[in-house]
């Protein structure tokens, strides 16, 4: 008897992709620390400094209803702890929300346009869309690889990206198509 089922080759495994894949576009992969808090909406602090508000409260709470009868100045040296970590913690939870916009995780129509404008303006006057670097480009290299999508792991790592680089996972010709058209369209003004 013949075997009249086809042979299918067998699947191969590279590796895990270096794109997230979202509902929503990507805009950098490893946004700059600098763009990251530049582009926080009004309510990422708002839910930051409640995040950072709750443990402190959580504490006072705690207190109230089961004093620890610490003895003297020993509830206000924990206190003074509680609010650091829960201003680390509020710091983290505010810079998580805003970078997630970056990644395309989370709705992101306002840093889309937002991007867009600022990178256009860098191309007309000439200037790096990401900054510059003094590191070889190896070394920035590294530092892109370290910090990729690093905000997704924030909690556990806290980890920023401090280092201008050009690895950021998007596509720069739309900035520069952008430029062009808008450029076109003044002279076409103008004339």
């Amino acid at each position: 008897m013949s075997d009249t089922t086809t042979k299918q080759a067998p699947a191969s495994f590279t590796g895990t992709s270096k794109v997230v894949q979202t509902q929503y576009p990507l805009i950098d992969s490893d946004p700059h620390f600098k763009r990251v808090v530049g582009y926080a909406r009004k309510e990422d602090y708002i839910y930051g400094a409640a995040a950072a508000a709750a443990a402190p409260t959580a504490m006072l709470a705690m207190e109230k209803f089961a004093p620890s009868h610490v003895g003297r100045g020993g509830f206000a040296k924990a206190m003074r702890l509680t609010g650091a970590i829960g201003l680390i913690g509020g710091f983290l939870y505010f810079y998580q929300r805003s970078a997630l916009r970056f990644y395309g995780a989370t709705e992101n129509a306002r840093e889309i346009e937002m991007d867009m404008r600022e990178m256009v303006d860098k191309v007309k006057a000439g200037k790096s869309l990401y900054g510059e670097s003094q590191l070889s480009p190896y070394l920035q290299g590294v530092a892109a690889r370290q910090s990729r999508y690093s905000a997704l792991f924030i909690g556990t790592i806290p980890w920023f990206n401090f280092v201008n680089h050009n690895q950021h996972g998007v596509d720069t010709a739309k900035y520069y198509q952008q430029a062009e058209r808008e450029l076109e369209a003044e002279k076409a003004g103008k004339a």
